[in-house]
C-alpha cells in the first residue's frame, strides 16, 4: 500500500504496513510481534482524517490486517460477521489460504463480482507477462475478467506441488490484498 494511501490511517496502522510482507499462499506463521498492536485496533480509531462512516468496511480493513500478518483465525472471526461483499471477499481469501479451497469458492460465489476484480485482473496480467509463467498460469495473461475460482485452483496446484507458480501467485495475492484494503479504506470513510 502506498504511503499516500496511508495518510488517512492512524499511525498504528501505518506501522503495521510499513514493512512489506509477501504472504504465504498457505496459512503462514502468525507474526506474533504484531499481535498486541492488532488487538488494540478498533474500527472507531482506524482513521485520523475522517470519521468512520461505514463500520462494516472499517471492520473489513481490520480483517485484512489480521490476515496480512497471518492470523487467520482472528481474520476469520471478523470477516464471517460482516454481511458486506468485502466481508465475503476477505472470508474467501482467508479460506483460500487455510487451505480450504471448497469453502473459499463458496465465499467467492457468495461475493459475486467485486469492484477490485478489474484492477486485479490487470495486475495479474502484468505480473504474468513479466513472469512468463508455467502453462498452469497462462490464463492470467489472457483472461477477459478476473476469475477468483481459477485463481483458487492455481493456488491449490501450487500448494500441491503441481504448479511451479508459487511466487507469481504470492505476488498476485499481495496485489489483491492491497486493492481490497484500499477499497475498504475508501468506503469506510466516504459519504
Amino acid at each position: 500500500m502506498s504511503a499516500q494511501k496511508l495518510d488517512s490511517c492512524v499511525p498504528a496502522i501505518v506501522e503495521l504496513l510499513t514493512s512489506k510482507r509477501l504472504m504465504a499462499l498457505g496459512p503462514g506463521k502468525p507474526n506474533e510481534a504484531m499481535r498486541p498492536r492488532l488487538t488494540a485496533l478498533t474500527a472507531e480509531d482506524f482513521f485520523t482524517v475522517q470519521a468512520v462512516r461505514d463500520r462494516d468496511e472499517a471492520n473489513a480493513c481490520l480483517a485484512g490486517l489480521w490476515l496480512y500478518h497471518d492470523f487467520l483465525d482472528e481474520s476469520h472471526t471478523i470477516s464471517q460477521s460482516l454481511p458486506s461483499p468485502s466481508g465475503s471477499y476477505w472470508h474467501g481469501i482467508m479460506h483460500r489460504r487455510e487451505p480450504d479451497f471448497d469453502n473459499a469458492k463458496y465465499w467467492f460465489r457468495r461475493l459475486g463480482h467485486h469492484p477490485v476484480f478489474e484492477p486485479l485482473r490487470e495486475a495479474a496480467r502484468q505480473l504474468a507477462k513479466e513472469d512468463k509463467p508455467h502453462e498452469s498460469a497462462r490464463f492470467l495473461a489472457v483472461q477477459p475478467a478476473w476469475d477468483p475460482f481459477a485463481f483458487v485452483d492455481l493456488c491449490a496446484a501450487c500448494l500441491d506441488g503441481i504448479s511451479p507458480c508459487t511466487l507469481l501467485c504470492q505476488q498476485i495475492q499481495q496485489r489483491e490484498w492491497e486493492l481490497l484494503f484500499e477499497y475498504c479504506s475508501r468506503r469506510a470513510i466516504s459519504d
